[in-house]
Order: structure tokens, then C-alpha cells, then sequence
């Protein structure tokens, strides 16, 4: 008796890539790999805190900060190294990028990020000014940096996180663009967002609702500040953004601290 006819295996495998990514839709806070890339920024939460103004491209002078060795002290907590691909995120008028340029080396590529136009074009002028010519610049969203998927090894947030307007969605496709194990380094003051800063223990909730996991911190010489370093996660096991809970109790906290 002659059974019935064989199924190619391409188109079975069709089919079941179709079954799984159905399931996939189907299961609450699990986000398909095909459709991991992208969503719109009303699809997250919003943040339970002020979100302080965007105020300047330069937090202090470059002289002051290259003396108490910022760049060197976080470059080395976040493991920079020669040809690796980095961002700076919200880069403003590149304290961050020219030095992780020199630092990546020829081999390497540094990506400057701002949602800022005006920002940007400075930071041009600038680089060509230096003849760096491993710097992408790309203009961003407050959700979105716009980075090419699994193209990054290493991002860097520089006294800018307070500012973000929609952190959940930033960092929810900032993982998309990180390699496996990609590393991000977050730099900010201990203090309320109000006072341009983040709390680390807001920090902390904000970015494990992402999905990320902290692999290190340490406090900077200038007393005020601090670098906290976060695993990112696979784009796959990112949250769907409808499960992310931004961080209501943290968030009451931190507004609550002592001025």
C-alpha cells in the first residue's frame, strides 16, 4: 500500500517556523526573533519620574575631566578594546567619541548617537577637525538610536540617562544592536533625576525590566558620580514591550530623597 505523498523538506520547515513564530504571538511577554527588531515608542511604558531637560552638549570642561581621568576610569570598567565597535550614546559635543576612536584604534569603529541635530553637526565639524575616520554619526529617537542590528560590542551612556525621554524603548532596541555579551556603561551623578541624575538603585529596576543584567559598578574620583556596567540581552529574550513595568516604587523613592 503506498502511503501518502512526502512533504518537501523545505516547505516543512516553512511550516514549522510558521507554527512556532504563531506560538510565539500567542504567549504573553515573549517576543517573536523575526519581529524583535523594532516597535513604536507608544508601545512602552513610560517612566514613574521626571525626565530632566536636555540642556547642554558638555557636562563639564574637557581639561577638568581628562585631570580626575573620567574617560580612562570608565573605558576601563566597560573592558574597551582595540577594534571593537562602540557607541556613544548621546555623544553631544564628543568628549566620549574622539577618545574611544583613539582607543578602538583603525581597526575599530565608534558610532556617535544623539537625538539633537544641532548636536550633531558640531560634533561633524569637530571630526573632521580631527581627521577621525572610524566615526559613524547617526541621529536617533528617544526610543530608538537607530543602530544597525547585532552591530555593536560595547555602548556607552554618559550623564545623559536622566534625559532620556522614553528609557524603556531605548534600551529595549539598544539591545537588538549589541553583539552576543555586549556590554553597556551607563555614567551618571547619584542624585534625583530633577537634578539631572539617577538613583543606581532606580537604574538597576529600569534596566532589568529590559532584560539586563548589572556585571559591575564603581563610584568615579569626583565623588559625585558613578559607572555602572550592564549585560545586554539576547534580542530574543527581551521582553515584549507591553509586559515591561516601569518602576513605580524606585521612582517615589528617588523623588523623595533629601535635595
Amino acid at each position: 500500500m503506498r502511503g501518502p505523498p512526502s512533504v518537501p523538506l523545505s516547505r516543512r520547515a516553512a511550516t514549522a517556523t510558521a507554527l512556532a513564530c504563531l506560538l510565539c504571538l500567542t504567549l504573553p511577554g515573549v517576543v517573536p526573533e523575526a519581529a524583535a527588531q523594532t516597535a513604536p515608542a507608544d508601545a512602552f511604558p513610560k517612566p514613574d519620574r521626571p525626565v530632566a531637560e536636555i540642556v547642554a552638549p558638555l557636562w563639564s570642561s574637557e581639561r577638568e575631566r581628562d585631570a580626575a581621568d573620567e574617560y580612562g576610569q570608565v573605558a576601563r570598567a566597560l573592558g574597551i578594546r582595540p577594534g571593537e565597535t562602540v557607541a556613544d550614546i548621546g555623544a553631544g559635543s564628543g568628549y566620549y567619541t574622539v577618545r574611544l576612536a583613539r582607543s578602538v584604534g583603525p581597526g575599530g569603529r565608534v558610532v556617535a548617537n544623539d537625538v539633537t541635530p544641532a548636536y550633531l553637526e558640531g560634533l561633524r565639524t569637530r571630526l573632521r577637525g580631527e581627521s577621525l575616520d572610524n566615526v559613524q554619526v547617526v541621529e536617533g529617537e528617544p526610543h530608538d538610536p537607530k543602530l544597525a542590528p547585532g552591530s555593536l560590542d560595547a555602548a556607552v551612556l554618559v550623564h545623559m540617562y536622566h534625559e532620556i525621554a522614553q528609557p524603556f524603548g531605548l534600551l529595549w532596541h539598544l539591545a537588538a544592536a549589541m553583539r552576543p555579551g555586549g556590554r553597556i556603561g551607563i555614567v551618571d551623578a547619584d542624585d534625583i533625576p530633577s537634578r539631572h541624575g539617577t538613583p543606581p538603585a532606580l537604574l538597576r529596576c529600569e534596566l532589568s525590566a529590559v532584560g539586563y543584567r548589572e556585571t559591575g559598578f564603581a563610584r568615579l574620583k569626583d565623588g559625585l558620580s558613578y559607572v555602572a556596567v550592564f549585560e545586554a540581552p539576547a534580542p530574543e529574550a527581551r521582553p515584549a514591550p507591553a509586559a515591561i513595568r516601569s518602576c513605580r516604587d524606585e521612582a517615589t523613592r528617588a523623588g523623595k530623597r533629601p535635595r
